[in-house]
């Protein structure tokens, strides 16, 4: 059997290879993102032979034979994590976490293995980033472990491989796959065809043995996981850990989940032990709200199948230049001048000349249409000068013309705001059948912005 080298040309953000450089991808039309890498080519018949062996094994069944069961799943402990996996870890599932730098992605896993190892689960943290000794100094911080937890310091692919077959845990975490390095593959670690073969292998390792295996992997400036876009497909759930390192709170997003919903969504806050999971996100980012404040308005969007509330802020002042200034934190930018343009032409508020500064309060990300209302409503109040009501609560799409339209689970919202206390709900008047009657909070339906600002 001969080897030799050769030099591929790889597409970081896609993976495609190609022979020679090229400007653009001809598969994802990127620029720029081919970077070139020296790969061991085998020739032989060997392959083969295994490809004629393993052909042999397989085995074809029926679809009506197969049996599923929901209580395979393991429950983490932790219920917000749970929540975003669809029900727990599902044995022989490979799990991709992102997140910036210093989010939090070691310490919930570490959590995660914490409360797995407390259920007498064998669990193997194996580290390519820190030692013993400082993945021991953060577990101090988060209390007592099981003995069940194994401990592994290694890069090395097929040691780890070695190590994982023979000791068959419950569960690996991987942190992180950047630094993993396959001796087969002649390139550096963290490089685009590094990244993929040991994916590869954890991939094999996790179907073939049954095992769940976690896989930390690094973000870049654009947010998404380093490395060829084809490990997100490899993969059967991608989940990114968000929020700002400077604030307290901490978003866990499904973007991708072979077993359950992508809509989920797990809320943590950082603590001096780690991560707490927050049960109520509404009334967290409720807290603090000022009171009587023209520009501020309570909008309900949806994360899945959870209601969360949110203040809208929005502050109007005279431009001192010719041209005003907009400025959107938490929300789409053209979002909010599309809506700054419908104030303007359908309720005859001159904001071509004034400056406009909205804001999602406590730094959450809010892409639903269901706040448009809360946005048109908190610019409007900010202009006026006219506080809305502290137990109102708004939510709805808003069309070009002004009119109000139906936002979904519009009863699921209703009935957050009255579990949080709020006494008046102002929503899509094409809703009020889905949403019927409701004791103890007065549900208003309007038609257009014109009726929304009448009803404040």
């Amino acid at each position: 059997m001969a080897k030799g080298k050769k030099s591929i040309f790889f597409c970081q953000n896609c993976g495609h290879e190609e022979s020679k450089w090229l400007g653009q991808c001809p598969m994802c039309k990127e620029w720029n993102t081919f970077v070139e890498e020296k790969v061991s080519v085998t020739r032989g018949s060997t392959a083969a032979v295994q490809q004629v062996r393993d052909a042999k094994d397989a085995k074809v069944v029926t679809l009506s034979s197969i049996t599923t069961d929901d209580d395979e799943r393991m429950q983490t402990g932790i219920l917000e994590l749970d929540r975003v996996l669809g029900g727990g870890i599902v044995p022989g599932s490979l799990v991709l976490v992102g997140g910036d730098p210093g989010i939090g992605k070691s310490t919930l896993l570490l959590q995660v293995c914490q409360k797995l190892s407390g259920q007498n689960r064998k669990i193997l943290y194996i580290s390519g980033e820190e030692s013993l000794k400082q993945i021991k100094l953060r577990a101090n911080r988060m209390g007592t472990f099981s003995e069940s937890l194994f401990l592994l310091c290694e890069t090395n692919l097929g040691i780890i491989r070695h190590v994982i077959e023979e000791q068959h845990p419950d569960m690996v975490v991987i942190d992180s796959i950047q630094t993993m390095y396959n001796e087969e593959v002649a390139s550096a670690p963290g490089s685009v065809s590094q990244v993929r073969e040991s994916t590869n292998v954890f991939m094999q390792l996790a179907k073939g043995l049954n095992i769940s295996i976690f896989i930390v992997g690094h973000v870049t400036k654009e947010g998404t996981v380093a490395g060829p876009r084809v490990l997100e497909h490899m993969v059967d759930t991608v989940l990114y850990f968000e929020g700002d390192r400077h604030a307290s709170y901490r978003i866990l997003r499904g973007v991708k989940n072979r077993f359950g919903s992508t809509n989920e969504i797990g809320v943590f806050e950082m603590q001096k032990g780690g991560l707490v999971e927050v049960e109520n996100p509404s009334e967290y980012m409720l807290s603090g709200k000022p009171e009587n404040a023209s520009g501020s308005v309570v909008a309900c969007a949806m994360e899945g199948t959870r209601p969360m509330l949110m203040e809208i802020q929005a502050l109007v002042c005279k431009t001192n230049f010719g041209m005003p200034r907009r400025t959107a934190a938490g929300l789409d930018y053209n979002r909010v001048n599309l809506l700054m343009a419908v104030l303007e032409k359908r309720m005859g508020m001159p904001l071509s000349a004034y400056d406009a500064y909205v804001n999602i309060a406590g730094g959450i990300r809010l892409n639903e249409p269901a706040a448009d209302l809360g946005i048109v409503m908190a610019i409007a109040s900010s202009y006026k000068n006219r506080p809305i009501d502290e137990d109102t609560i708004v939510f709805g799409e808003v069309g070009l013309s002004g009119e109000v339209r139906a936002v979904t689970m519009p009863e699921q919202r209703v009935s957050e705001a009255k579990k949080l206390g709020f006494k008046r709900c102002i929503v899509p008047a094409v809703s009020m059948k889905t949403i019927g009657k409701m004791e103890g909070i007065e549900i208003l339906g309007v038609e257009n912005v014109n009726q929304a600002m009448n009803l404040v």
